[in-house]
């Protein structure tokens, strides 16, 4: 890690503005040598795709890559290389029935900055093969920084390539990631974490902000928000972003109110009555209660508030809308009736929440030394 890297991290952690694991040397990622030939790539990548792979989060990384590699949207692999890496060359089928064809075979790891394992569906096959699994531990001997997009992170874990490293899992397999990997504790109110050499994300738009992160590190922040640009994102998000989705403490295990919260997050802007998630369920409301209380213990009434309300926070923290939009959008009666239930639940009005919220980032921010934008 350069000097001035450790000094900045130092300084916030003795401030107490982020906790992160002890510096390990030999779990750190690649940085970029100032004396590398510059006509060669400066970030190199390697991807892993497991049967019925996530196309979205896969498309997305390649992109700001593509578009960080050359002027323009040239898409010549400049500044960045990446391949798809398979034992026998064989196309993969993505979880949406797409097929990609890989560009070489396994070989040696070390030529790769970073080997991306790509998850998809949890339940879509085999999963990595016994030739991925040992490419992948080569890698981790050779200190080549592993990451994994998804349900990546998954695959990962299965292969002990995981244990002592915090991961990234989406809100959404939160509890199947728990089910799974009982002693870990997986990330899911953050969209990316960075864990010495291993990094992880949550799938979707996230891939993309991960690798602009990677972008940022290595050829520099300029190339990153161009990139990000020209896919029409606003900005590059920090890791420690919160995911959209389900309040943590509704992570539920029992299959039925996991199901229920689903639906209710699907329809935000118009809650179901309860009885009617219940019938679609297939269960009467009584029982539906029943499991609520004794998984979570709360009704399902109580739940559907609470999802959105941390929909409402998302949207006074991440954008300028009003209370009266903010309210259509979340399912509430009007801006009155949003005021009264936040009151309730936080002691203040949206927009009083919205101003002391703004104004303690403001302080949080005052004097701090700027984030390292890369060697």
């Amino acid at each position: 890690m350069p000097p001035r890297w450790r000094q900045a991290l130092e300084k916030r952690q003795k401030h107490g503005m982020i906790a992160t694991p002890a510096i390990d040397e030999s779990r750190q990622m690649p940085d970029h040598d100032p004396l590398q030939d510059p006509n060669q790539p400066r970030l190199r990548i390697g991807f892993l795709l497991t049967p019925r792979f996530t196309l979205s989060a896969f498309a997305t990384f390649v992109d700001v890559l593509r578009l960080a590699a050359d002027d323009g949207d040239g898409s010549r692999p400049i500044r960045c290389h990446w391949r798809v890496l398979s034992p026998d060359m064989a196309p993969v089928q993505a979880s949406c029935g797409t097929r990609i064809e890989p560009n070489e075979r396994l070989g040696s790891p070390a030529r790769f900055d970073y080997i991306v394992t790509v998850g998809g569906l949890i339940d879509g096959g085999p999963g990595l093969s016994s030739e991925q699994a040992a490419f992948l531990h080569r890698a981790a001997a050779s200190r080549v920084a592993l990451a994994g997009l998804c349900t990546g992170v998954f695959a990962m874990a299965r292969i002990g390539l995981m244990d002592g490293y915090r991961c990234c899992v989406s809100w959404f397999h939160h509890q199947d990631f728990l089910a799974e990997f009982e002693r870990m504790r997986p990330v899911s109110d953050q969209i990316f974490v960075v864990d010495g050499d291993r990094l992880s994300c949550s799938g979707g738009v996230s891939a993309a902000h991960l690798a602009a992160f990677l972008v940022d590190r290595h050829l520099g922040r300029a190339a990153a928000r161009k990139a990000l640009s020209i896919l029409m994102i606003d900005e590059p998000m920090a890791g420690d972003r919160p995911q959209p989705g389900l309040p943590l403490e509704l992570n539920a295990r029992d299959p039925l109110v996991r199901r229920a919260l689903l639906a209710m997050q699907q329809n935000l802007h118009a809650p179901l009555p309860i009885a009617r998630i219940a019938r679609e369920l297939g269960v009467g409301r009584r029982k539906l209660e029943r499991h609520f209380s004794a998984d979570l213990g709360i009704p399902p009434a109580d739940a559907s508030i609470r999802i959105r309300l941390a929909q409402a926070r998302m949207l006074l923290a991440r954008t300028g809308h009003t209370v009266t939009r903010i309210a259509e959008e979340t399912g509430f009666c009007d801006a009155s009736h949003l005021i009264r239930v936040f009151r309730e639940t936080e002691g203040t009005t949206p927009d009083l929440w919205r101003q002391n919220r703004a104004a303690g980032a403001a302080d949080s921010t005052h004097g701090q030394d700027p984030q390292p934008a890369g060697p």
